[in-house]
């Protein structure tokens, strides 16, 4: 996809890639209403993009337009407003998006703009609040904006707050993304989601165990997510990412996702990314550190 949306002369343009659920647990739910889980993150190397440019008078541009959601209720906006409210700078910003990511699609398109929001906007304002900082301005956004803002494969526990930092195998995967949205609100209200699964320690989690739970919720919902993954499976072994829609494989290398991939049909999108350990907005953001 071509960088139309973000102009030459952006001051900074940074990824804001996707992440996979390896596995997510539902243990219980919570006097507020939140579920108890447990997850692992890995991220891809494939995602959004934002172009970021400062302004002096204090203004939030945001000057890609996404159907079906107000401009100052953009987690991109949300997020730069924030920023600017714990820092009390007097900049603003002029931002665009290169949207890649499917909405609702459980990869973390949303989240993973946020962070890219505060991580870049901290640096293009100076305004060096730090990670843990940062990380506690992303949870009040979202459960998921942490882990962006972290950037580190993690097994995250409580609402997903609660990060260990993990080292894992940097498989390809193949991402397919069947034409639905899926409501994480109406996935976790479901009265047939599984809430019980015990604890798992990280240690047995990465030798390989786990489910996803809200997988047999979403196949029960949306019949295009069971549609594909019966079709997916065919080929290797697959399963939701998050409360979907996306699902995913993993393959030991490029051409075996690559060939799986040709054979899906032209109506279940798709596409092919390294999982990695470090985020690829904080591999950049370390190379423009080093500058």
């Amino acid at each position: 996809m071509t960088n139309t949306a973000i102009p030459t002369h952006a001051e900074l343009i940074l990824p804001a890639p996707a992440k996979l659920n390896l596995m997510l647990h539902i243990l219980g739910r919570r006097a507020d209403g939140y579920h108890e889980l447990q997850t692992l993150f890995q991220f891809l190397d494939h995602g959004d993009e934002l172009g970021f440019s400062a302004r002096e008078d204090g203004e939030i541009h945001l000057h890609t337009p996404i159907e079906g959601v107000p401009h100052d209720s953009n987690l991109i906006v949300r997020a730069a407003k924030r920023l600017q409210q714990a820092s009390g700078t007097a900049l603003g910003a002029d931002i665009w998006l290169d949207k890649r990511l499917p909405m609702g699609g459980g990869i973390g398109g949303g989240s993973s703009d946020a962070a890219t929001t505060l991580l870049g906007l901290d640096h293009l304002w100076h305004t060096r609040l730090g990670e843990d900082r940062l990380a506690e301005l992303g949870l009040a956004l979202g459960a998921d904006v942490p882990v962006f803002v972290r950037g580190r494969a993690a097994f995250a526990e409580g609402v997903g707050e609660r990060l260990t930092p993990v080292e894992l195998e940097e498989p390809w995967f193949l991402v397919a993304a069947p034409q639905v949205f899926v409501s994480t609100a109406e996935v976790f209200g479901s009265p047939e989601l599984t809430r019980d699964t015990p604890p798992i320690k990280v240690r047995s989690l990465l030798a390989g165990g786990g489910r996803n739970d809200c997988q047999p919720v979403v196949e029960k919902r949306y019949p295009e997510v069971r549609n594909a993954l019966i079709l997916l499976n065919k080929f290797v072994p697959t399963r939701l990412t998050g409360t979907g829609a996306c699902i995913f494989g993993s393959f030991p290398n490029r051409d075996d996702a690559d060939k799986v991939a040709r054979q899906l049909p032209g109506t279940l999108p798709s596409f092919v990314a390294q999982g990695r350990n470090i985020s690829m907005l904080h591999r950049k953001l370390q190379a423009l550190a080093k500058k």
